[in-house]
């Protein structure tokens, strides 16, 4: 465990913003963890995962500590069920895929998402009809002060739509080591509903479909509107789809009836983001090597040498706009640095 000065973080953000850390350091194990924050006391600490989910506008003046401890085991399972413990630096994605190869359903609807297992619970990810909350059981997290680990249950978590407590009430205070999943090892409950996954089955002739058929289909439309971040610089979807109330929702469908939604509740309506950045013109629109990807207007992309200066600059534009036409605030789901 080496820490290092005036370290470049371009390729720990999947944004491939050219940012430096003023310190560096990888952990492996929660002892390291434990060592680098009492010996550091006087530092800030920037706690980094996977770097999916940030846009760096510039330098951080912190110890950055990035969480690379892997591993992942079965820690209970009767016939109908397996909880799984993952450590935070593993790879989402191939947890996801190693899930699936144990015949462990819950999580396929949600492969290919960028990131880490350890900030999964932070925004409580979500795609194609499920979220974390849906089979969280736990996560294990060192208090910065005390070096002790908790574990915080699932009820604790007060999981929201890309919300959680460690965004909120506890931001800053704890540092996720492990998550534990609660997954199905028969009748699974197989969602093909949501999205253009029925579609994508369909192509495929597939019938009845397995876990791996929807992860599978699942890969296909996230490849089909996503940019790879290996190859074009992003972080997934930029902004949250906004959910506004039944009445503010009839009030703007007057003007413009074919807006569309998803409901929510008896009094709320989800509205798609996507559908409001594409309708306010900036879908495929680039300004200088900053820009919004042509087939997702959801992506803000970085072509090469774009600052997070600049692309937050262009969120902005793209949020007032939506606002001056439809009167509805987008946020953005990505955390700005």
């Amino acid at each position: 465990m080496e820490i290092l000065d005036h370290f470049s973080l371009k390729n720990f953000n999947t944004f491939g913003i050219d940012a430096m850390a003023r310190r560096f350091v990888a952990i492996h194990n929660t002892e390291e963890l434990k060592a680098v924050l009492q010996h550091n006391p006087q530092d800030q600490i920037f706690v980094l995962g996977g770097g999916s989910n940030m846009l760096l506008t510039g330098n951080v003046d912190a110890l950055v500590v990035h969480i690379d401890i892997k591993g992942k085991k079965i820690v209970r399972e009767n016939d109908d069920f397996a909880e799984v413990q993952c450590n935070a630096g593993e790879n989402w994605h191939q947890f996801v895929l190693w899930t699936i190869d144990q015949g462990f359903g819950g999580l396929e609807n949600m492969s290919l998402i960028p990131g880490n297992v350890g900030t999964t619970p932070v925004q409580n990810i979500g795609a194609y009809g499920t979220e974390i909350k849906d089979t969280f059981v736990s996560c294990d997290a060192m208090d910065t002060a005390t070096f002790e680990i908790t574990t915080f249950y699932h009820d604790q978590c007060k999981f929201g739509y890309r919300e959680s407590i460690f965004k909120n009430e506890v931001k800053g205070q704890y540092i996720i080591t492990s998550v534990t999943f609660r997954l199905t090892k028969r009748n699974h409950k197989i969602n093909t509903s949501y999205g253009d996954i029925l579609a994508e089955l369909e192509k495929q002739h597939i019938t009845n479909p397995t876990l791996r058929d929807v992860s599978n289909a699942v890969i296909a439309i996230r490849r089909s509107k996503l940019p790879d971040p290996a190859e074009l610089g992003n972080s997934g979807s930029f902004f949250k789809n906004p959910v506004i109330s039944k009445t503010q929702f009839e009030e703007v469908s007057k003007k413009f009836p074919h807006i569309k939604s998803f409901p929510v509740s008896e009094t709320e309506v989800k509205v798609p983001a996507g559908w409001l950045i594409e309708q306010a013109g900036f879908k495929g629109k680039r300004f200088g090597d900053a820009g919004v990807h042509k087939n997702q207007a959801l992506v803000l992309v970085n072509y090469g040498n774009a600052t997070g200066a600049e692309i937050l600059d262009l969120s902005r534009r793209i949020q007032q706009s939506v606002y001056d036409i439809y009167g509805i605030k987008i946020e953005a789901e990505v955390n700005v640095v």
